[in-house]
């Protein structure tokens, strides 16, 4: 089964175009267009798609804010932001609002559908253009804007909260729609970058960032 992509963006001909290209790709479909941000709210949660590929300077409601609504109200939508802005300014901005990945429009096509499918499956992907700016972008933040959590993945930080909760990889499987594989690696990779040793830390964790109950 294809994967479902919401296209955000204003300039139709931009759009037009990354359509072009999702459909010569056979597991994505592109299932709906928004021309700013508000109507890409609405559209999220009318469609859910797996990815919404979104730029940021739009009418109505800009792509940053956007984001962050969307996360907001639907936490399981993975956004890829596709941006002309090449600047520190615009990917740590992107980044916080909760995008899970950031490329550069002057990208070429293998690594547009590269970046689509390392998104859907769960992974950061930052633009090889920016991919070196990454570092200063967190250096940069203050201390009370980064913590241990922002090392983790959209997808990763579900996961840790259904493990936290007691589900067992083939009901996180179940939940998420990947397979117990997928969701075995997660967990091995959340305990790595968490510097965590049990599943009992894990927990700890999890209670002491509020995502379960204490």
């Amino acid at each position: 089964m294809a994967h479902r992509i919401l296209l955000v963006e204003d300039h139709t001909l931009f759009r037009q175009g990354l359509r072009a290209l999702i459909s010569m790709t056979q597991d994505l479909e592109v299932v709906g267009e928004a021309g700013d941000g508000l109507e890409a709210m609405t559209l999220v949660q009318d469609l859910t798609p797996d990815l919404v590929l979104m730029d940021l300077s739009m009418p109505k409601l800009g792509g940053i804010e956007a984001i962050k609504k969307i996360k907001e109200t639907t936490p399981s939508a993975r956004v890829l932001v596709v941006s002309m802005h090449n600047t520190e300014k615009h990917l740590k901005a992107a980044l916080k609002a909760g995008a899970d990945g950031y490329l550069l429009k002057m990208a070429e096509h293998a690594e547009f559908i590269t970046a689509i499918r390392s998104v859907i499956s769960g992974n950061a992907y930052i633009s090889s253009e920016m991919a070196s700016r990454v570092l200063k972008v967190y250096a940069a933040m203050e201390p009370t804007e980064l913590s241990s959590l922002d090392l983790l993945t959209q997808r990763e930080k579900e996961v840790l909260k259904l493990v936290a909760e007691g589900h067992t990889s083939k009901q996180i499987s179940d939940l998420l729609f990947i397979s117990p594989k997928t969701a075995d690696n997660h967990r091995a990779n959340i305990l790595k970058k968490l510097d965590l040793h049990s599943i009992s830390q894990l927990i700890d964790f999890a209670r002491e960032h509020d995502l379960i109950a204490r």
